[in-house]
């Protein structure tokens, strides 16, 4: 992870899909779009969770129209126009089957979703727009058909972005991320720039932005950033990169919260501590800085023995919360559990603010408790599973939240024991590695002790689930939100490690597993 400066994190299929259009010239073209085809389901959608197909399903159908225009002599790979078309004309029909119903729209709260659903929906209807009398072979039917934007989506917000870049009024970093949305108006502006090359931490934001003619020596190191991105999975590329401070400071909050001895590289340190600044530190170079990587780089150092001033975290600090970011239009709970835990350790290292963090603590608890769900659990936003969730709030609140947080907590450790799997997984749609690391944590970290039969037991077949379970053959499914879902791989390893570490930690539970087949088969 320290000799990686990009950060190990899933290909993404709406981001690949934007570059597809955006940065026809790039190397690895047809190799994102033969990614595109080999990803589209059955029934025409993209994306792997129920309710998230929406976006990239629109993001790959108009990738594709817009690659079926091409000339099919620059296609020098076993791609075939009609494969093109065929994958076009299917995600049509499925995004029609979905756009066209009375029934409202269900939009998880991904990445700028209020202008990326409008802005695709828009491309294609202008795909359509084209066919004209004479379409391309395999999209007659389509001729003269307009998607309409689902319930409880408008474009006005877009309209006044774009009004804004027309004029070159600055937008807000936060924006930047999502700079695609703003199409060819996008290319060249001077209301955005590029960090080390990265336009918003976005391979597709880079790529309007340099827009699909020739490259100039100012937009060079653009060019490079995208070749280096698509090279590392051979054409496809994640929805965000580089993201070196997020990768490094999950993973290392994980490995520590779970006691696992570390020999950090003092490079590591300096490095983390390089990239404060006035409001803290922000996950990637382009992006803005934020209270969830903040909270999160401030409690590695803390607990490294290597601390620095909190004081950027007030910036952030929102009546009885903390915001992401300012103006934010939804808060976190996972944000605010991770405040809390920084908070928390910093109580003993500075004594001249111990009363201000005491009383963030309390509202952030208060807060947090009032979040929780009926059935014992925690949603977020940053993540589609509530496990995360209920994980980092648990055990945030467990030991930072004080007595008051004791019966939320066990409210959220029964909800653990209830929901666990025939086999020992966890998992909201099906069990997961990543799921089921969070549910034992949330067991062996956030329960007042592990001496109850139940939760002994339910701890120990989890860690089995897990060794049963290759890491590294096994893809593990994106759950993270961003534009689309994706999956930080580091960071679920470092989890999955955890949890295993926590297990043979215990007595009870390290026995029931060194009894089991699983551990047998894996010495």
């Amino acid at each position: 992870m320290a000799s990686d400066p990009y950060g190990l994190i899933s290909p993404s299929i709406y981001e690949t899909a934007r570059v597809v259009t955006l940065a026809r010239s790039l190397a690895g073209h047809w190799e994102r779009v033969r990614y595109l085809l080999a990803s589209q389901h059955r029934d025409g959608h993209w994306g792997e969770l129920p309710g998230y197909e929406l976006v990239p399903t629109l993001s790959a159908t108009e990738a594709l129209l817009s690659s079926s225009r091409r000339s099919t002599d620059e296609n020098r790979t076993a791609v075939s126009r009609r494969d093109v078309v065929h994958g076009a004309s299917r995600g049509l029909r499925a995004l029609r089957g979905r756009l066209g119903t009375a029934a409202p729209e269900t939009i998880p709260d991904t990445v700028a979703a209020e202008i990326v659903i409008p802005a695709l929906v828009a491309e294609i209807n202008k795909h359509l727009d084209r066919l004209g009398p004479e379409p391309t072979a395999g999209l007659e039917d389509w001729r003269g058909i307009q998607l309409g934007l689902p319930q409880g989506a408008d474009d006005r917000l877009l309209a006044r972005l774009h009004e804004a870049v027309r004029l070159e009024r600055p937008l807000s970093p936060k924006l930047w991320h999502s700079f695609e949305a703003m199409g060819a108006s996008a290319q060249g502006t001077s209301i955005v720039r590029p960090v080390r090359g990265a336009v918003g931490c976005s391979p597709a934001a880079t790529a309007a932005w340099l827009g699909n003619g020739q490259a100039d020596a100012d937009s060079r190191l653009s060019v490079e950033y995208l070749e280096a991105v698509q090279e590392r999975s051979g054409g496809p590329v994640p929805v965000c990169a580089p993201v070196p401070v997020f990768e490094r400071v999950w993973v290392l909050a994980a490995l520590i919260t779970a006691g696992v001895g570390l020999s950090v590289p003092d490079e590591l340190v300096e490095d983390l501590h390089a990239a404060f600044g006035e409001f803290g530190v922000a996950g990637g170079p382009g992006l803005p800085p934020d209270s969830d990587d903040t909270s999160t780089a401030l409690y590695v150092l803390a607990r490294l023995g290597r601390p620095r001033s909190a004081d950027c975290l007030w910036s952030y600090q929102d009546g009885g919360h903390f915001s992401c970011f300012p103006d934010e239009r939804t808060s976190s709970t996972t944000t605010n559990a991770h405040v809390l835990r920084a908070l928390g350790e910093y109580l003993a290292l500075d004594s001249l603010r111990r009363q201000r963090y005491l009383a963030a603590m309390d509202e952030i608890s208060a807060w947090l408790r009032d979040q929780q769900q009926v059935d014992g659990s925690w949603r977020d936003k940053w993540h589609a599973s509530s496990y995360y969730a209920t994980a980092q709030c648990a055990v945030a609140l467990a030991r930072y939240g004080g007595a008051a947080s004791a019966a939320v907590v066990s409210k959220a450790v029964a909800w653990v024991l209830s929901t666990q799997r025939l086999d020992g997984a966890w998992g909201v749609w099906t069990g997961t590695q990543e799921e089921t690391a969070y549910a034992v944590q949330i067991l062996l970290l956030a329960a007042p002790s592990a001496t109850d039969d139940s939760l002994v037991r339910a701890a120990a077949r989890g860690c089995t689930f897990l060794l049963r379970s290759d890491a590294s053959a096994t893809p593990f499914p994106p759950l993270w939100h961003d534009k689309d879902l994706y999956t930080p791989v580091r960071v679920v390893r470092a989890e999955r490690l955890s949890a295993l570490y926590l297990g043979y930690a215990d007595p009870r539970v390290a026995q029931m597993i060194m009894a089991s087949d699983a551990e047998q088969q894996v010495w």
